[in-house]
């Protein structure tokens, strides 16, 4: 039986399991199926190798892969480097890799490409995403529409498309929404296993992290729970499907 290896980042309890039942829920994935990895509770077991699963996911987190070396917590440094640690193996032997969120940072940082904060981070909110030309191509984004909408809220992000990478979903506020490295090593800038309950919960949670004014949480909630978004999900499911 084929197993998806899930790695997280997020060390609030209540955000990291909604996130977990998020992937498995929107992926179809069975729990049998994956191997959670709690980051902020558990190191990399040694005799990890990526080969072993049938891909590689990614969750989110308040981590910034831009911060400076002496603004980063032990324990998000920590989980930055786990996670780098893989990066070589993936990227070399091109193995179904999808980074969601802070993902996309990992692999930008990995390959060279300037992350940053300031040019293209977004308020927790909704991003107005459009498939490219090279995206209407991609197996992982089979049956989403040309134009959609999905959840974003982060403080970094690329600025510039990693040497090697293929520019695959992008929006006006952000650009680099969704990119492809090689084959198969992919990672997304919005959430997209997040719906508006799942979403809603994350403001709850983050709300002091400096996202947005801690008093602007209710009128966020509220375009959570009136936002319409479901394809982004899609991804997942064309992940899981493709490599399981």
């Amino acid at each position: 039986m084929s197993r998806f290896l899930i790695l997280q980042l997020r060390p609030e309890q209540d955000a990291s399991d909604a996130e977990f039942a998020a992937f498995l829920d929107k992926s179809g994935l069975e729990l049998a199926r994956a191997h959670r990895i709690r980051l902020d509770a558990e190191a990399l077991p040694d005799d990890l190798n990526p080969r072993d699963y049938a891909g590689i996911i990614v969750g989110g987190g308040p981590g910034c892969v831009s911060d400076a070396p002496d603004e980063k917590s032990p324990e998000h440094a920590r989980i930055e480097a786990a996670v780098m640690s893989l990066m070589p193996r993936v990227t070399e032997d091109d193995i179904p890799f999808l980074g969601c969120c802070y993902g996309i940072g990992i692999l930008g940082q990995h390959l060279g490409a300037p992350v940053a904060k300031g040019r293209y981070g977004e308020a927790v909110g909704t991003a107005d995403c459009t498939v490219t030309q090279a995206g209407r191509n991609d197996a992982l984004l089979t049956d989403l529409p040309g134009r959609f909408d999905a959840f974003v809220g982060h403080k970094e992000a690329l600025e510039a498309l990693p040497d090697g990478c293929v520019h695959l979903v992008s929006a006006p506020s952000c650009p680099f929404q969704m990119v492809r490295y090689k084959s198969n090593v992919y990672a997304t800038q919005f959430h997209p296993e997040a719906d508006s309950a799942g979403f809603e919960q994350r403001i709850k949670t983050y709300k002091d992290h400096g996202y947005f004014p801690p008093e602007e949480a209710l009128d966020l909630i509220a375009m959570c729970r009136a936002a319409d978004v479901h394809a982004p999900q899609k991804i997942l499911r064309n992940f899981v499907q493709r490599y399981g």
